[in-house]
């Protein structure tokens, strides 16, 4: 079966889409990166914390795991043939010190026009 990107706006956290009927249910989806903050990083955020106010060093690293894990869970809905990923959420485990998992999950669906 070929697979077609999803864009971002055919996702959602809700249990349906807005406009869309769900016609077909493919199953649980999902997309998980592992990152690990460097010395560097983590020099550069001790310092910032000594300041005060957003550690963008580390609000940066979030942000690329959660895209990163958004996307691979896109891809893997497009490999089973969906068109749209409903109930999406994100979790996040600490595997290590300093080594965290970020999982991006949601339901694979074919959705038309409601």
């Amino acid at each position: 079966m070929a697979s077609f990107p999803i864009p971002h706006g055919m996702v959602t956290t809700g249990n349906e889409l807005h406009g869309y009927r769900v016609v077909r249910t493919l199953g649980i989806v999902r997309g998980i990166t592992v990152r690990s903050r460097s010395v560097v990083g983590n020099i550069g955020a001790a310092l910032q914390t000594l300041v005060g106010g957003n550690i963008t060093i580390y609000t940066e690293l979030c942000e690329k795991a959660r895209e990163e894990a958004f996307e691979l869970m896109l891809q893997h809905a497009g490999a089973m043939g969906a068109n749209a990923v409903v109930a999406m959420r994100y979790d996040a485990n600490d595997v290590a010190e300093g080594v965290t998992e970020v999982l991006s999950y949601g339901t694979a669906v074919q959705v038309e026009p409601a």
